[in-house]
């Protein structure tokens, strides 16, 4: 994209000249091109910018520094835990043995490998109090779809077929009925309580002989944990049911609360979230999946598998016939489970109490540093991340959610997540994990309460914002809606994304 701004630069294709490129790029024999249909072959060469290496170099160096990133600054966008990752846990994933290693390599020569994701597998097990635990699955939504296929799986192994229901209470990830729709089920959405709960009335109204499953969020995206979840579990099973619990939030109760032990019978872990990988953008991630007894011979497979004499080897196609089968080429994403075996390695069982603990304190910190500066819908204490609300501050003056994050960008902070949970109007979900420390979390909080002065003040300037980015506010809408990626050189005077 080429935009007019003082730190933007001309795009790659921009500053190309024919000629100036250094790179020797060697040329394939002729007995290699003569194996390639005539029709399958260029008429031209490609059209890739021919620049020097220093103009090279300089290009994306610009660009990475005009990125935000937890490296850069706080980034406290709620649902998403962008908390900042141990540089060690990086270095462990670049070792040559893990990082070269061929995925087809025979077991022989992925000793060291598979011995880390089987202990990995063991240490999420503990975590999470479950039985046994695939590491397959790619991120945290490719574990719900993994989970509800076990879930199926299970229920047509006993012939109940009449269950075709999956219950989501509304304060779950967004992904969940999604994954639900995508497995054959209709999804049924159970409303929350007053106090942000699940409405029990309503789950157990809505429970009965074609409920597949239910799947909580836990704690929920209002940053609760849900206080009635024994009977909520309980009901479930009396019913016949299967509970999943989506686990993305576990940063807030790692060593404190393990689903498996309260009655879950699945449940996903985005260690990308939790254990150490920094993530956005659409990757790297890992979701793997955890479950009880009733779901572990429909594990997706191969699985990872121990022999008497300690060497490890990788399941063998069709050894286990009720499994569900692969989710994910080879052992899933390797180099982000590289990254969490480090993390849990390096904390401990204690350490990573610790973290939880502090994840919850610098919540309820920053929570209680925006009451009366934000509405807070909800007073009961919040895990690691809570619902404030521009609700107010938008009939005061006409001000909303989008301009105070807008606004935030000026003031050098990455926005929180806005407009989620959809359950509450003008919501901003605030996660501000437990590695900032106590004078970043007060400095947001004063950021906000001067925005909220200026919202009174000179509501055009928030409309405005930003003022200082290298772009100013986009239409992301139709961006989103209408995404065109086709880069088209600039002549003369034209607005930022040329049609």
């Amino acid at each position: 994209m080429t935009v007019s701004g003082n730190r933007l630069v001309p795009t790659i294709f921009e500053r190309s000249r024919p000629g100036r490129g250094g790179a020797k790029v060697p040329h394939p024999g002729n007995a290699v091109l003569d194996r390639i249909p005539a029709d399958q072959l260029r008429s031209e060469g490609p059209r890739l910018p021919e620049v020097s290496e220093p103009e090279l170099v300089r290009h994306y160096v610009n660009l990475s520094q005009l990125n935000y990133a937890v490296d850069t600054g706080f980034y406290p966008l709620g649902s998403c835990t962008m908390k900042y990752n141990p540089k060690i846990d990086e270095w462990a994933a670049r070792l040559d043995g893990f990082a070269s290693l061929h995925p087809l390599a025979p077991d022989e020569l992925a000793q060291g490998t598979l011995q880390l994701l089987w202990e990995l597998e063991q240490a999420l097990a503990e975590i999470s109090g479950m039985k046994a635990v695939t590491l397959q699955p790619a991120a945290g939504a490719h574990g719900e779809l993994t989970g509800i296929l076990m879930v199926r799986a299970y229920h047509r192994s006993r012939g109940d077929l009449e269950r075709t229901e999956v219950l989501v209470p509304d304060s779950a990830h967004g992904t969940n009925p999604a994954t639900a729709s995508m497995a054959g089920f209709k999804t049924v959405s159970i409303p929350s309580a007053p106090d942000g709960g699940v409405d029990v009335e309503a789950f157990r109204a809505a429970l009965g002989p074609r409920t597949a499953a239910v799947m909580i969020t836990n704690p929920s995206t209002l940053g609760l944990f849900e206080a009635r979840l024994c009977e909520l579990l309980d009901a479930v099973h009396e019913a016949g049911a299967l509970a999943y619990m989506d686990g993305a939030n576990l940063n807030a109760v790692m060593g404190r609360f393990k689903p498996g032990e309260a009655g879950f019978d699945a449940v996903h872990i985005n260690v990308h979230k939790t254990f150490s990988t920094p993530h956005g953008g659409g990757g790297p991630g890992a979701g793997p999946v955890g479950v009880g007894e009733r779901l572990m011979p429909f594990l997706p497979g191969p699985r990872v598998l121990r022999e008497p004499d300690g060497r490890f080897r990788l399941e063998r196609e069709g050894e286990r016939p009720t499994s569900i089968g692969r989710m994910r080429a080879f052992a899933g994403s390797t180099g982000v489970l590289v990254r969490a075996y480090a993390y849990i390695r390096a904390l401990g069982g204690s350490g990573l109490c610790e973290v939880s603990e502090e994840a919850v304190l610098a919540a309820n910190y920053l929570k209680k540093k925006l009451t009366g500066i934000l509405d807070v819908p909800f007073e009961r204490a919040c895990m690691h991340e809570f619902v404030a609300s521009a609700a107010s501050l938008k009939a005061r003056t006409g001000i909303r959610t989008l301009d105070v994050a807008k606004r935030l960008i000026d003031y050098g902070y990455h926005p929180p997540t806005i407009y989620f949970p959809l359950t509450v109007e003008e919501a901003m979900l605030i996660e501000p994990t437990e590695s900032e420390s106590l004078e970043t979390l007060d400095a947001f909080a004063d950021a906000m309460a001067r925005i909220v002065a200026e919202a009174a003040d000179d509501p055009e300037l928030l409309h405005a914002a930003p003022h200082d980015s290298p772009v100013r506010r986009l239409d992301e809408t139709t961006a989103a809606r209408q995404p065109n990626l086709r880069w088209q050189a600039m002549t003369g005077a034209q607005n930022p994304c040329p049609d």
